[in-house]
């Protein structure tokens, strides 16, 4: 096949220019921005620095400073470099180096083992968003599918907030999230943006200065973006329904409800109005503990505001009841009938508009709907032979590891790691530095990273599809995803089936073509696809997602759509039957009680993107330690002072962190930002701990900001 050439470490020392060139790529990582970078490119084959495009109308030239620093992490001299055997103990860190050759072999001798001795679900291909790009990330299903190995139910981010999204809209999508800059009000709802999505402060503040719009931000703490607004909105975590709820109250009590709107567009608004007549301000603030002032002049601003743009996040969804809080945030759109205008509307993720045809990547065409699917979040529960979690299974014996780091960033961490240490389970990891799940492997594989190899990218926070080529060339003992999986599937008898044997660019150009977007050598030429649609389509003018075309107030939990639903041998997930028939505040939460006294949530670190980042010095600079945030005034009921050391836990467990006093806490709320690796708590015990893997309603999901605990000055 005839595919361009992207600038190379070979072309750019050979380029006949007076300054370095540049290539352009996109940013990998977990975040809903996929920024298009351009990154300098040296003489002799590495990256200098990198930045934003600035020709890509989203990312707009903005990026955030720990990709600016990535040359930091790709010449970090911590890299895995060679392919390891463990020697020792699980654990003890002794290793042997050996080549690819026979670590592939001993990582397929270990999975024909354990498919011989308890069937093919023994072997559990474990992944995540580690890149997002899609050939590298998402190729480990073809294997699954070919070998007939368990399933992954992915939970681990975005079943909540999607399916509060689609149960209303029944589509995932949005207006265009460019419309920001269009807009009179831009209300930031649950995302930390300053730290963690930077290209929605670019689009906000634009509107600002060029339009005057005001920035209100709803959050649990007084964070980065909290600092930006012109209104900000500290809620008690979980509550963010209450708010919602009184806001559409205010809405019909006041006339800023667009009936003739709702008429059209949704299912039942009479139904929604009785409903809310008891939502009243004075209701939401005794839970959301913000002033009846303060809601009613929140609820005054949008009503009044046609232009009112609701950037929802995953934040304030990342609760027990976060699937009914994101539905009911998204009803506020809805009843003032917001989507009817440009800078308008409520946005979420844009994940339906790029319509990426990925089975062959996938081999979903051999998929086996009978193979039981294992919940990603409750990995701790799967590997300590919980029957629940291993539907009525046998055991899992045997793992791959890709693109994530459960030792560090799953729920219910000590029951992970009593899992991991199981002398009879064998754990494969390819991965770029030694993490807290390398270090309990059997064998270890060294990762490319990003500029090191070509793939294809989208993102739901934005509208592109992205082309990211390789620009420099790997060191010579490190390899991609797609070769391992290329390599497994031949010592175990399955680069037959369809969908193997090709290389990135042959699935990118495959993709592309059997989705309508062309070829990559057009997209190599042209760097990205725009791919948001036309604004009636965006913004529902035709009509909402669902047959009638209506927006669901009152939608159907146990059977609705979402893009994230369980398979049929999963099913509904959670205590679906106390989900609200029209939107409410729902107490399905960790409440604070007598012995726990405390709400806690783990709030990701600006320098830090999950367990990425975490290996680089100038993170750890800016980042200091793991701390807990305490409000002043719960430090000094309990003889706190800002250092000292203290003892948080729950029925899961407890460790030990350093206190941060933060006057932008709230009493009785502690925050505990980033997740560092184990190693660098007091204890060798990180946040995850605390956190819990029970499924959330109705589909499924980690309630990782919605933990009880109790908290005390360690005496020791």
């Amino acid at each position: 096949m005839n595919v361009a050439t992207p600038i190379t470490a070979k072309t750019a020392a050979t380029t006949a220019l007076g300054h370095n060139p540049v290539g352009h790529t996109v940013c990998p990582h977990d975040c809903p921005s996929a920024c298009a970078l351009d990154v300098d490119l040296t003489a002799d084959g590495r990256i200098g620095r990198v930045r934003g495009a600035p020709d890509n109308s989203y990312t707009a030239g903005v990026i955030c400073a720990k990709v600016a620093r990535y040359s930091e992490r790709l010449y970090h001299p911590g890299r895995l470099m060679v392919p390891k055997r463990r020697m020792g103990a699980k654990g003890e860190g002794t290793w042997q180096e050996i080549s690819w050759d026979v670590a592939l072999d001993e990582v397929a001798e270990a999975f024909v083992k354990a498919e011989a001795a308890h069937g093919s679900e023994a072997v559990w291909p474990y992944f995540y968003a580690g890149t997002m790009g899609q050939v590298q990330r998402d190729s480990i299903e073809r294997l699954r599918h070919a070998k007939k190995y368990s399933g992954f139910f992915g939970t681990i981010c975005t079943n909540m907030a999607w399916t509060g999204y689609v149960m209303g809209t029944g589509a995932l999508r949005g207006p265009d999230p460019r419309e920001m800059a269009k807009s009179d009000c831009v209300v930031i709802w649950g995302t930390n943006a300053v730290s963690t999505q930077v290209n929605v402060m670019t689009h906000a503040i634009k509107a600002r200065k060029e339009r005057g719009a005001k920035i209100v931000v709803i959050d649990i703490y007084d964070n980065p973006t909290m600092k930006q607004a012109d209104m900000a909105l500290t809620v008690r975590p979980g509550t963010d329904a209450a708010l919602a709820c009184a806001v559409m109250h205010i809405a019909f009590r006041d006339g800023y409800a667009d009936r003739s709107y709702m008429d059209l567009y949704a299912d039942d608004p009479a139904g929604l109005e009785a409903h809310l007549k008891t939502r009243t301000p004075k209701w939401a603030s005794a839970i959301t503990g913000l002033s009846v002032n303060e809601i009613e002049t929140f609820a005054r601003l949008v009503g009044t505001t046609k232009r009112s743009f609701f950037r929802l996040g995953y934040g304030f969804a990342r609760q027990r009841n976060g699937t009914a809080a994101m539905h009911a945030a998204l009803s506020i759109a809805t009843v003032l009938g917001s989507w009817q205008y440009e800078g308008g509307g409520a946005f979420h993720n844009n994940g339906e508009i790029f319509r990426l045809n990925k089975s062959e990547l996938m081999g979903t065409a051999y998929a086996d709907p009978q193979i039981r699917q294992l919940d990603q979040s409750q990995i701790g529960r799967v590997l300590t032979g919980d029957p629940e979690a291993l539907r009525q299974g046998g055991p899992v014996t045997a793992l791959l590891i890709q693109n994530t780091n459960p030792m560090n960033v799953a729920p219910e961490q000590r029951l992970v790691r009593q899992g991991f240490m199981r002398d009879d389970l064998f754990v494969a990891v390819h991965e770029q530095f030694m993490t807290d799940t390398a270090e309990v492997a059997d064998i270890v594989l060294p990762a490319t990273m990003f500029v090191e190899h070509d793939d294809l990218y989208r993102s739901g926070g934005q509208n592109h599809i992205l082309l990211g080529p390789k620009l420099v060339d790997p060191p010579p003992t490190v390899r991609t995803n797609l070769f391992v999986i290329e390599e497994l599937a031949k010592r175990l008898g399955v680069d037959h089936f369809p969908g193997f044997r090709l290389d990135e660019r042959q699935h990118i150009d495959r993709i592309l073509k059997a989705s309508g977007w062309g070829s990559y050598d057009d997209l190599a030429r042209d760097k990205w696809i725009d791919a948001q649609p036309d604004f009636e389509t965006a913004h529902y003018i035709k009509g909402f997602g669902y047959p009638d075309g209506k927006f669901r107030f009152s939608p159907d939990w146990a059977n609705g759509p979402s893009p994230d639903k369980p398979p049929a041998n999963v099913g509904p997930q959670g205590p679906v039957a106390q989900l609200p028939k029209f939107p409410d505040q729902v107490d399905v939460i960790e409440s604070a009680d007598a012995e726990h006294p405390f709400r806690l949530a783990t709030s990701p670190a600006r320098s830090f993107l999950n367990s990425s980042f975490t290996e680089t010095n100038s993170s750890y600079e800016r980042e200091g330690r793991p701390e807990v945030m305490i409000e002043p005034g719960d430090a000094a009921r309990l003889g706190i002072a800002d250092g000292d050391v203290v003892r948080l836990g729950n029925r899961r467990g407890e460790i030990r962190l350093h206190a941060k006093l933060a006057a932008g806490a709230r009493p009785g709320v502690l925050i505990a930002e980033g997740l560092w690796p184990n190693s660098k708590h007091l204890d060798g015990e990180g946040i995850n701990v605390l956190t819990g893997a029970d499924a959330v309603a109705p589909y499924g999901g980690a309630a990782f900001h919605d933990n009880k605990v109790w908290l005390c000055r360690d005496m020791a």
